[in-house]
Parts: C-alpha cells; sequence; structure tokens
C-alpha cells in the first residue's frame, strides 16, 4: 500500500479516494499550484489534508473564513493523532500559546487561518520563520471581487505567495468560469494553476421550493415530518430565528437559534451542541452553518429566499455530506423578491456589481420557477448539462402549466396605465374590478384593464406577479415604496413578440406541499438504526467526540 492510501485508512479512517481525490491529493503533494472545483461534501479537505501528512517536513497552513470550520477541523485532527493547530479570533491564550510551541518545535503540520490574520505582519513574519511547505486556500470564490460572497483580505493571500515562495492548493464549491478566471489571475498571478473540476451535482439531495403560505407552519410541517433528524433552518433576521426556534421547541423538537447578535461564547456552545448532539435543529441567518464540518445533517430549510443561486447552493450544501439522502425546502414569496432586490439596489457597490447582483439574484429566481427539473437548472446556471435528476420536487411530482401571455399582457397594461406607480395589491383590485376606496380615489374603475382580469382569482392574480417578479419582467422601484415597475425583458411580451409559460396555482398548491421523507433505512431496520445511534451517542459522550467522528449515519 502506498504512503497516501495508508495515510488515508490509518488517519482518516477511509478504505478508498472519492472520485477525483486521488489525481488532486497527487498534484499537492508534488507541490504543483492547484485549482479544485468540488462539490459540497466532495471531499476538499482531505486533498489538502493528506497531503500536509505526507511531506517529511514542513507546514500546510490553511487559509479558511471559517472559524467554526477550523475549530471543527482542528478537533477532528487531534482526535486522529495529528498536530494541528488554529489561530483565530476565538482562540483561548492556552490554545494560541500551544500553536507558537507547536511552531518552535516543528511538529505542527497544519496550522488554520483565517484571512484577516494576514493583515497582521506579525503573522507574515510567523509564517516566514515556520517553514511553510503550501498555502491551501478553502472558499477560494472570496477572492472574486465580482462574486457572490467577496472579502478583500483575500486579495492579500497572493501577496502571502509571493513572500513565501510556496504553492496554492485552492479549493471551492462554487466558481463558474469566470470566477476561476478571476482566482487565477489574484492567487496564482495570472498563470494558469492545474486545474481540477469535479461537477457541482449533489445527487442525494432533495430540491424542493415552494410559495410562502404561512411560513411558519410550513417549516413546522417539514420539521415534523423529520423528527430527530439533524437540520438547519436559514432565516432572513435575527428575530425570526429567536421566534421560529421557539416555535419548534414548543412543538417538541430540540432546537436553539444562533446569529451574528450573539455573544461569541454563546455561539460556540451552539456550534458545539450541534456538534454533539443528534436530532438538533438551529435556526440561523447565515452566519450559521457554513463553517459547520457536521457530515450527518439530513435536512434544510429556508424560511426565506437566499440572497443568490450561489447562495443557495452552498448553504444546502451543507446537508448530506456523508453521502446518505438529505432534504432540502426552500421557500418564497413577493416580500422576498422585493427585500433582496432593494438589498442590491440601495447598495454602495458600483453599478456593474448591482448588475451582477440581480443577474445572481434572477438566476436564482429561475430556479424556484422552475417549470421543468430543478437539479437541471440549477446545474445549468454553473455550465453542466445532459443532468440525471428524479430527485427533486419536480421531478417527483411535475407542475401545471400554461400560457400566461395573456395574463402577463394584462398585468403589465395595468402597471403602464397606472404609471408604474403601485404595488401588486392595487393592480390586483384593477384587474378583478374591485371597488375599492383606493382604486375609486384615483378614477382607476374608469381605466381599460379595470375588470379585465376577473376569470383568475385574487390568489391566482398573486401567483402570476410573483412569477412576473421571478422572471424579472417588474421590479419594485425602491423611490417609490415598492411599486413595480416594467423592465425591459417584458417589451417582447407586450408587443406581442414573445410568449410566457407559468405555473397555474403555484400558491394554492404550496399549501398542501409536504415531500415525500427520504429514509436512511427500511421500516423493518428503523428500530435497529435507533438502537445503533444511541449506542453511538454514548461511545461518543464517553470519549468526548461529536458522535460523526465514532460512525456517520451512512455507516450506521
Amino acid at each position: 500500500m502506498d504512503r497516501a492510501a495508508s495515510l488515508l485508512s490509518d488517519v482518516f479512517g477511509f478504505d478508498a479516494f472519492r472520485p477525483g481525490q486521488r489525481d488532486i491529493v497527487d498534484a499537492v503533494a508534488g507541490d504543483q499550484n492547484v485549482l479544485a472545483i468540488m462539490p459540497t461534501g466532495g471531499g476538499k479537505s482531505l486533498c489538502y489534508q493528506l497531503p500536509a501528512l505526507m511531506d517529511d517536513s514542513g507546514l500546510t497552513v490553511v487559509i479558511s473564513p471559517l472559524i467554526a470550520l477550523m475549530r471543527d477541523q482542528v478537533q477532528a485532527l487531534k482526535a486522529s493523532g495529528v498536530v494541528a493547530g488554529a489561530l483565530t479570533s476565538g482562540n483561548t491564550d492556552e490554545e494560541t500559546n500551544a500553536v507558537f510551541e507547536a511552531i518552535d518545535a516543528g511538529t505542527l503540520r497544519l496550522l488554520y487561518m483565517a484571512p484577516e490574520r494576514l493583515a497582521s505582519g506579525g503573522a507574515v513574519n510567523l509564517l516566514r520563520r515556520a517553514g511553510v511547505r503550501r498555502i491551501a486556500v478553502d472558499e477560494a470564490h472570496c477572492v472574486s471581487q465580482w462574486g457572490h460572497d467577496f472579502r478583500p483580505d483575500y486579495l492579500r493571500i497572493g501577496d502571502l505567495r509571493r513572500t513565501l515562495n510556496v504553492p496554492i492548493a485552492a479549493f471551492t464549491a462554487t466558481a463558474d468560469a469566470e470566477t476561476r478566471v478571476e482566482i487565477a489571475e489574484r492567487l496564482f498571478d495570472g498563470e494558469t494553476p492545474q486545474t481540477f473540476l469535479h461537477g457541482f451535482d449533489r445527487p442525494n439531495i432533495h430540491l424542493a421550493f415552494a410559495a410562502k403560505d404561512g411560513p411558519r407552519q410550513q417549516i413546522l410541517s417539514f420539521a415534523a415530518a423529520r423528527k430527530g433528524q439533524s437540520g438547519i433552518v436559514y432565516c432572513g433576521t435575527r428575530a425570526k430565528t429567536e421566534g421560529l426556534s421557539g416555535a419548534l421547541n414548543q412543538a417538541g423538537h430540540s432546537a436553539c437559534f444562533y446569529h451574528g447578535g450573539m455573544e461569541p461564547d454563546v455561539r460556540r456552545e451552539v456550534e458545539a451542541r450541534f456538534q454533539r448532539e443528534d436530532g438538533l435543529i438551529v435556526v440561523a441567518t447565515v452566519a450559521f452553518g457554513m463553517g459547520v464540518d457536521k457530515p450527518d445533517i439530513r435536512w434544510v430549510a429556508h424560511a426565506d429566499l437566499p440572497k443568490s443561486i450561489e447562495a443557495y447552493y452552498q448553504e444546502i450544501g451543507r446537508g448530506g455530506r456523508d453521502g446518505a439522502p438529505a432534504e432540502t425546502l426552500t421557500l418564497y414569496g413577493p416580500d422576498d423578491i422585493r427585500l433582496r432586490r432593494s438589498q442590491i439596489d440601495e447598495g454602495l457597490a458600483p453599478p456593474e456589481r448591482r448588475m451582477a447582483d440581480h443577474a445572481r439574484l434572477n438566476a436564482l429566481l429561475g430556479l424556484a420557477e422552475a417549470l421543468d427539473c430543478r437539479r437541471a437548472s440549477l446545474l445549468a446556471y454553473f455550465g453542466e448539462t445532459n443532468v440525471t435528476c428524479k430527485n427533486c420536487d419536480l421531478c417527483d411530482t411535475p407542475v401545471d402549466v400554461f400560457d400566461g401571455t395573456t395574463a402577463v399582457r394584462k398585468a403589465l397594461s395595468a402597471i403602464l396605465r397606472t404609471n408604474e406607480y403601485f404595488g401588486a395589491g392595487h393592480l390586483i383590485d384593477i384587474l378583478l374590478g374591485n371597488e375599492t376606496d383606493k382604486v375609486l380615489a384615483r378614477g382607476h374603475e374608469d381605466l381599460p384593464t379595470y375588470g379585465v382580469g376577473k376569470e383568475y382569482s385574487k390568489r391566482e392574480w398573486q401567483a402570476v406577479f410573483r412569477q412576473m417578479m421571478g422572471h424579472d419582467l417588474v421590479r419594485p422601484d425602491p423611490e417609490r415604496h415598492g411599486a413595480l415597475r416594467m423592465t425591459d425583458e417584458a417589451l417582447p411580451i407586450l408587443k406581442g413578440e414573445a410568449s410566457i409559460r407559468l405555473r397555474r396555482d403555484s400558491i394554492k398548491a404550496a399549501s398542501k406541499f409536504s415531500p415525500s421523507v427520504k429514509a436512511l433505512v427500511s421500516e423493518e431496520d428503523a428500530p435497529l438504526l435507533s438502537a445503533l445511534k444511541a449506542k453511538r451517542r454514548g461511545l461518543a459522550e464517553t470519549a468526548r467526540v461529536p458522535a460523526y467522528i465514532v460512525f456517520n449515519d451512512k455507516t450506521l
């Protein structure tokens, strides 16, 4: 058995590499500059951890923005007998001193650092004398100024590489062709690294979206069908995380909330509980989860729409990293779309960046309003075609589609005849011919479009307007308190030069939404799985390690 395979078995406990891992490990161990694009859960961390142990000497520095991930990985490495450490803002003095002592002794194999540390001359001097062999960069897309998660301190990594004159191995799960070019420019001085593109598909993750229709109850119902499984619920506000976690606890779940307004030690305790406890649900803002190295998260729900398709992909990617089935549910509605549009329009980014952010949001809305396979729609954004799915809500139950061209033209006419000055609620009253005080006060009962939409109900018109927003035919105007204005994309439909298909009454259908639970084992084996999990929990508590380190769900 060669050294890499021996370490894989002896240290990490795996009998074989995952597809594509061995080639990346060999390239990194061979001191090549490497850029690896791998799906979340594809085993990226092993591709730099294993080469660090294959070296006879030298230190691998791992740059990561995720303190929780660094803490988890260092703990797991230490449990496997590897000398590893991290320098983060969350360190105790004892932890920091242990890192310095291991560097001085020449025994430290992996050192994790946040990119903000690179702003310190002391940190760079420390690395100069530490005998650094290579730099590994996690979440490498953060170096892209036009990417969805730009972090300015990542721009210092290229300078560090030149200072230390060592190779870089960069890893990310979300990098389209444009972002890959920018990573090469900023990390590798424009030279082309050895690039590994191993796809974006996570076939074990079931994808599902639903229009909001009592969103708290929708989340509670989704969680109830999966009681006892570890899950994450992402919310758009801190207040919502606290309210929803309370509702989950009242419903008999074990749940806690997590957001950036909490004290650091409280956040650390939530992270530790999530690692330690089976079946815990964390209700969080996006501050949580991206750095949690927990492979047996069985479901991920979004109570609010994420900010982009890349953010969505990363966040659902927390689920099912052990390869066993995992499920997702993303709720969305017109208020989400208005909020995300206004956040972009009212931001301080230059116009080019705002255009790019709108395009990313459009891609996510296209996924939300997809008429055919969601997986195909998601992977097409990242350049993948010929997708086989059968593991999304639209493959499970195809939607009822109709020609929405006439409905959209009526809605656009109502928008233009009211000078793009009103929101969907008032426009729907006009289309339905409702004699509200607002309609009568403005004389809108005299408009040609008054009452021309009586063939649809109010809920059906709400679905039409939401889909129009999703297709970027109309946008809320932040200067007019969210009034809808038509975009250039709508002109061909208005002029009769293009048609559009819409989902029929998808809001009503969403109220009945209840995707089937993907069972880990057959019904007759469920009691045995429960007993094994209880035994695993006891062993983990005795060893004071997370349960998945004893055995993951897929092994059980």
